[in-house]
């Protein structure tokens, strides 16, 4: 008896795991599309009602109308977009797929503060798989869980309710036209307070989930792929070099186009932590107050390499011209794009390009991928085959988050503890600031190598020029990452270091003050400036260069 006794509750369990296995409730597609748009609207979209409680919008005595009038409205596109999806036979996979990236949605948006405007789709849909996997957490496990993989399970026990042709096409068109209804009328009910929002606040309409992603999706793939084969505009077809003399050495430039790095933490800038301990004993040019393009990869890097730049930020124009190496290239001037990235963005496209992000190098690679000084190696016999002038572009992988612990070797870990894991929730404020620093530290040592290399070739006047693409937010304000839309990205992810060291030669072939350069750098400057600085320190002449914006002019007697 005591036997029987003591496994009756184990005996229940069991029972009652095998009564839910059994369980297949039957329902019309309308009712689970119901279910289906509730649970979006109340489990997946933390991140869209807490910024809209951020704006202020739900304060006041109207305030509680406010907010029953979102969800009502949420939940009703969210209704609307089911019934446009969903049918009895498309109901399993469509939610399949939709559950399970809702899910991760949510996770990214609350972790991460990540608003899924079509840049930002751009950003995830070019990403390769070693960026991705170091998203991959355990600390998405339970999120990805609880809202996606089983709701998905249960999904596949639901049995559908039969009903005729006609009657189904009926109780659709009514769900359709009820849930346009309802959005509209919990629109109208607090009209002022909602249109305000979305007139001061329109990224948080990025925070609704899952149309979100859904809607930028579609805005990407359709923009992309009617242009995809579009040939690229010319520019600067007639460029030509001026003003050399017969005897001046050939010119090589080397662009460091760096990843990830905040003015905020660059040693030179004076920030409280050395960060650029040997930059600061080499005493280049550095710009303090430097605007980046954008807050991402994916338009910084067109941007900066375009004569309209964020002045005249035309996406579409920009990412369908032609770009600053093509105008080097038509002047004569030979161009090597070197990547330990995703690539050059369309920038290099035609032209000579080498990727060492998937290298093997033993020196400078591991599993998780390389360290940026990668791309020296071998630099001299690139070099050498190009006895002209030449400008060379190294693409850092540099600070990439979030596992900033893999983007510095060993020996640069010296503000310590580090996070050293990808999920930036596991670790304190204190220890993402420290591996990022180290990062940093490390960008610091790469441009130091770059410049000793580059202070070595004595056949050559040489220079190098560095930007950071963007920068980063390491938790200010409950911000991780970055790709926030431009219109709002705080400063920590729109402003970025900038760098510049010439060899003796060069400023004397040139005639650059550089003390004339280091009083300068003070004054605001933004990536808009590249384009031109470097046709100007190249001598090239074309239509498309315009001398206000090279920031050599500005020191050089003749222009």
């Amino acid at each position: 008896m005591s036997s029987i006794v003591r496994h009756r509750p184990f005996d229940e369990a069991l029972r009652g795991l095998r009564r839910l296995s059994s369980l297949r409730p039957e329902m019309t597609v309308e009712r689970l599309a119901f279910l289906v748009a509730a649970f979006f609207t109340v489990f997946c979209n933390g991140a869209f009602f807490r910024a809209v409680a951020a704006t202020g919008t739900l304060h006041g005595p109207k305030g509680w109308l406010t907010a029953l009038s979102l969800v009502l409205m949420v939940g009703a596109l969210n209704m609307l977009l089911l019934c446009l999806l969903l049918n009895r036979w498309t109901f399993r996979p469509v939610l399949t797929v939709l559950l399970p990236v809702t899910a991760l949605a949510a996770h990214f948006m609350s972790q991460y503060t990540v608003y899924l405007d079509p840049d930002m789709l751009r950003n995830i849909l070019h990403t390769d798989g070693k960026e991705s996997g170091e998203l991959l957490s355990l600390g998405m496990l339970p999120s990805l869980l609880a809202l996606g993989v089983v709701p998905t399970l249960l999904v596949w026990r639901v049995r559908l309710r039969p009903r005729s042709m006609g009657r189904g096409v009926l109780v659709r068109l009514s769900c359709i036209v009820l849930s346009l209804l309802v959005a509209c009328g919990a629109m109208m009910v607090s009209f002022q307070d909602l249109s305000a929002l979305m007139r001061n606040h329109k990224e948080v309409r990025h925070l609704i989930t899952p149309g979100n992603y859904l809607v930028s999706l579609v805005r990407v793939l359709q923009h992309d792929g009617a242009r995809r084969h579009e040939p690229k505009a010319p520019i600067g077809v007639n460029a030509r070099v001026v003003g050399r003399g017969p005897s001046a050495k050939p010119r090589l430039v080397v662009l460091v186009v760096g990843e990830t790095v905040r003015a905020q933490n660059w040693g030179l800038n004076g920030y409280a932590r050395q960060t650029t301990p040997q930059l600061r004993a080499i005493g280049p040019i550095n710009f303090t107050d430097v605007t980046s393009c954008g807050s991402a990869t994916e338009v910084s890097v067109p941007c900066m390499f375009s004569p309209y730049g964020r002045a005249h930020y035309d996406k579409d124009r920009i990412e369908h011209s032609q770009s600053l190496l093509n105008v080097l290239d038509h002047a004569g001037i030979a161009t090597l794009w070197r990547d330990n990235q995703t690539g050059c963005k369309g920038v290099c496209e035609g032209l000579p390009f080498q990727s060492f992000e998937h290298a093997r190098d033993p020196a400078a690679c591991t599993a998780e991928g390389c360290l940026d000084e990668v791309m020296l190696h071998g630099l001299s016999e690139e070099v050498a085959r190009r006895p002209g002038d030449m400008v060379v572009v190294l693409h850092q992988l540099g600070s990439h988050g979030p596992s900033y612990a893999h983007r510095y070797p060993a020996r640069l870990r010296r503000f310590t503890p580090t996070c050293e894991t990808a999920d930036l929730g596991d670790c304190t404020r204190d220890e993402i600031v420290n591996a990022y620093d180290n990062s940093v530290l490390y960008t610091d040592d790469f441009l130091a190598r770059t410049i000793r290399f580059l202070a070595e070739q004595s056949a050559r006047d040489t220079a190098l020029i560095y930007v950071s693409d963007h920068g980063e937010s390491l938790g200010e304000n409950g911000l991780y990452l970055h790709g926030v839309p431009y219109a709002i990205a705080p400063d920590t992810q729109t402003h970025v270091p900038m760098v510049m060291w010439l060899s003796p030669g060069m400023a004397a072939e040139r005639d650059i003050d550089i003390a004339c350069m280091k009083r300068e750098s003070h004054e605001p400057v933004s990536q808009d400036n590249l384009f031109h600085s470097v046709l100007g320190l190249m001598q090239v002449r074309t239509p498309e260069y315009d001398a206000t914006l090279d920031l050599f002019d500005r020191c050089t007697p003749h222009g």
